[in-house]
């Protein structure tokens, strides 16, 4: 199938510079922004795991039909079980026993599709938990996931099942820590609470969090060969329009309340391309130029994608190039719809 693939090696790389004002968007354990070294100097960072998340959760609200991510998969299958008729006795025992099958107190990423197949397995063995055998639901695991119906998230973000490697699939986008463009040093708000009913001066509470601003680089790589392959050929260019509106619209959760940070993308540079992937490393700190870090952001991006365009020739397999955050009538919709037409095999 690898070989029949029509969208091999084939990625929709997005380059996004969003900026942020104060805000704590990503925590680390001790509750302060994240960090990390590049270049020799800090910037902000906010991890790729975070990020992730939220883009698939948004997907839910463009129509995408999202797996579940759980430890309590007993619990999911013992609800199926109730509904073809177990008694709670038995869908309980049923339960535990798949579960065990998939995982060992762990997190794992299953369909809907997926659990009405395992409790349909278990009603056919009259819900006897001990004539249910884990290679058995393995198999059936395998046989009964259809991505493109009930679990385009799992072909998106990937599965892996350390009981059983048959079960994994492949991640189809790959997401870079988001780093700032420029050096960050965080700082600490120090803040008081009153007690609405105290009668004595003073404040009832007093604490402090740190937060930093920060002009962030986003890379991430959708491989349309993988996701051909997962989903079947069924339903690419839906896929990609409501990945690529999740990407916009996703926003780390942190401090939302107190930091407010809903700022959109700035500027984006987006290209279809065969081969390598290539990342911005931003490996010297722009400095601020004409008010802030963004124009200076832009223009060091830019000179390296041109720069590895120019040093990769032919082997550098662009495809198209889409320019976002320039051009006003140029919105978000047009480009989902461009970036979907990449996605479109039609029949030789």
């Amino acid at each position: 199938m690898t070989e029949n693939n029509p969208l091999r090696n084939t990625r929709i790389e997005y380059h996004i510079l969003q900026s942020f004002p104060v805000t704590c968007l990503n925590r680390d354990d001790v509750g302060a922004p994240k960090t990390a070294v590049v270049g020799g100097t800090t910037r902000a960072r906010v991890s790729s795991q975070c990020w992730k998340r939220q883009v698939r959760l948004a997907l839910h609200d463009f129509g995408i039909k999202l797996a579940m991510r759980t430890k309590k998969v007993d619990e999911v299958i013992r609800k199926a079980c109730l509904e073809r008729g177990a008694s709670e006795e038995q869908a309980q025992a049923c339960g535990e026993m798949i579960a065990k099958a998939l995982t060992k107190d762990t997190l794992h990423f299953f369909t809907e599709g997926e659990a009405g197949a395992f409790a349909d397995h278990a009603q056919g063995k009259q819900f006897d938990a001990g004539q249910i055998k884990e290679k058995e639901i393995h198999k059936l695991a395998k046989k009964s996931i259809n991505p493109a119906v009930d679990g385009i998230d799992i072909a998106l973000f990937g599965r892996m099942v350390a009981q059983a490697a048959e079960l994994n699939v492949e991640a189809a986008c790959s997401f870079a820590h988001a780093i700032s463009t420029h050096r960050v040093a965080n700082e600490v708000e120090f803040f008081t609470a009153l007690d609405d009913l105290q009668e004595e001066p003073g404040s009832a509470h007093m604490g402090s969090l740190e937060f930093n601003s920060a002009t962030y680089y986003r890379y991430i790589s959708l491989d349309l060969g993988q996701l051909w392959q997962t989903l079947g050929g069924e339903a690419l260019p839906q896929t990609v329009e409501a990945f690529t509106k999740a990407l916009y619209v996703a926003l780390p959760s942190a401090r939302q309340t107190t930091q407010s940070g809903a700022s959109p993308w700035e500027f984006a540079r987006i290209l279809v391309r065969r081969g390598q992937r290539l990342q911005v490393p931003f490996e010297t700190a722009v400095r601020p130029r004409e008010g802030g870090f963004l124009r200076p952001s832009i223009e060091a991006m830019t000179e390296y994608l041109d720069r590895q365009e120019k040093l990769a020739g032919s082997l550098f397999g662009k495809m198209a190039d889409y320019t976002f955050g320039e051009d006003e009538s140029f919105s978000i919709d047009h480009l989902t719809s461009k970036l979907a037409t990449h996605a479109e095999v039609h029949d030789a």
